[in-house]
């Protein structure tokens, strides 16, 4: 039985040995020229204005973690939409169970705030 996995082990010891290669080519002939431009912070096309480690507002974390949430619920409308003509009423009265979960939670987090940049 192991005999199947050989051509995979083979596989991925190619891949790795290839990687490897191409890791320490880039190392070996790439330009090695730092100068204090390149290795000076960037931030949007202008100087860094504060250090690169400051701490952000938990709120900016929030907001990505919902949208992130609620992006991934919509995405499930896709699939729904186009089996709705197979899956027939049931599939119809699940998807809005799912949909008026979806606004409550909504509702919720936009009446506790957490969608405000104040």
């Amino acid at each position: 039985m192991l005999e199947n996995y050989f051509p995979i082990l083979v596989f991925l010891v190619i891949a790795a040995g290839l990687g490897c290669v191409m890791l320490a080519a880039g190392a070996v002939l790439g330009p090695h020229r730092p100068d204090s431009d390149k290795l000076s912070p960037y931030e949007c096309g202008f100087e860094a204005f504060e250090d690169s480690r400051m701490k952000f507002d938990v709120r900016y974390y929030l907001v990505a973690i919902l949208f992130i949430i609620f992006d991934l619920e919509i995405a499930f409308l896709f699939p729904w939409a186009i089996v709705l003509d197979r899956i027939g009423a049931f599939g119809f009265a699940a998807m809005m169970v799912f949909l008026a979960v979806l606004v409550v939670g909504f509702v919720y987090e936009w009446k506790k705030g957490a969608l405000e940049w104040e």
